[in-house]
């Protein structure tokens, strides 16, 4: 090998290595907008000169349709269970190289196990919770513990539902006493009447400040996501959250990297930090959202590892649904919804 081709070969390398340095002071992050706080993307960056940033959305759906359509420029994403069966089955998330991930060691069992992603193939648990009901006892005089509050015309005008097609088919289907996620097309169609039937006494579909309107009482009965009331319920202690007697449904969110990610090392740099329990403590508290990390609820100040919104009684979350990828029965209820969302 001559001198000029070894310095060539060398250069290369140089060149290379200091690309991948540069890409690694970015990551481009694409969440659900109140779990990934602040504080903790700022701390990351002090600690490591990598700068974050972060835009959100409201809806797995969102999320699919975007990576679906193309390269996104995100370098890691945060989808919900069935959102990553369908990104992996899609091939549009990366199998992740577990020897950079040591924290996994400090994943609870549970989260180790998920069924929807067998040895955490393409993601990482990072969150977990519930769907359920939020109220206002200055406009809700008797505690509401049931799907058919959304349906009482006592409550007309300040009824909220979740503007998610899945979100919204857990009340519809439960409250006429069927499994969220059934693929039986008469349970869907009926589920479809009762959407297509609460329209008239409805405020609105609302995904974004829902916990907002409850909390305000401009809303007296939402359907929420816990990580969203709870912040709420900290603060106000007229709002409350309860998972129904019909049983909601639990969730997890993860982080996964999608395909062609620019900055995988930083990507890789963040699942990581945010999987040490000192870190993933700090993270709950921030978003009053349950964490995956074990030790971490040992750390937790006993207004958040205390509190029921967030880590809800153990018989009411074994009633509790888990939706996976509904495959060809998706197409049901997104028939469905376009007629519910058309509907006057």
């Amino acid at each position: 090998m001559s001198r000029l081709t070894t310095k060539l070969m060398l250069s290369a390398a140089i060149l290379a290595g200091s690309a991948q340095l540069q890409a690694a002071q970015s990551l481009h992050i694409y969440a659900w907008s109140s779990e990934l706080p602040q504080e903790i993307l700022d701390d990351f960056s002090k600690k490591t000169g990598i700068d974050v940033s972060l835009d959100t959305f409201d809806s797995n759906e969102t999320l699919i349709a975007k990576l679906s359509a193309g390269a996104s420029g995100y370098d890691l994403i945060e989808p919900s269970q069935y959102a990553v069966q369908i990104l992996a089955n899609k091939g549009l998330v990366e199998e992740l190289d577990h020897q950079r991930l040591p924290g996994l060691a400090n994943l609870s069992e549970t989260f180790r196990q998920v069924s929807y992603d067998v040895g955490n193939k393409y993601s990482v648990p990072y969150v977990w919770g519930t769907t359920g009901l939020a109220y206002n006892d200055e406009c809700v005089k008797t505690p509401i513990t049931s799907w058919k509050a959304l349906w009482d015309p006592a409550y007309s005008g300040r009824i909220y539902m979740l503007d998610n097609m899945l979100s919204a088919y857990i009340a519809a289907m439960q409250v006429n006493g069927f499994r969220s996620g059934s693929d039986d097309k008469a349970e869907v169609e009926k589920a479809t009447a009762s959407l297509i039937e609460q329209k008239k006494i409805l405020g609105g579909y609302n995904s974004t400040n829902f916990a907002d309107l409850v909390a305000s009482g401009e809303a007296c009965v939402v359907q929420a996501y816990n990580s969203n009331i709870s912040q709420i319920t900290a603060q106000n202690p007229h709002v409350h959250y309860v998972i129904p007697d019909e049983g909601g449904s639990m969730w997890i969110d993860s982080l996964a990297i999608p395909k062609n990610a620019a900055n995988r090392e930083a990507a890789y740099a963040f699942i990581d930090y945010l999987l040490q329990p000192e870190v993933a403590a700090k993270a709950a508290t921030l978003s009053k959202a349950a964490t995956t990390v074990g030790a971490a609820k040992a750390l937790l100040p006993a207004e958040v590892s205390g509190n029921a919104a967030i880590y809800p009684d153990e018989e009411r979350l074994k009633k509790a649904d888990f939706i996976l990828d509904l495959g060809k029965a998706t197409q049901l209820y997104q028939d469905g919804w376009t007629r519910v969302k058309t509907a006057q």
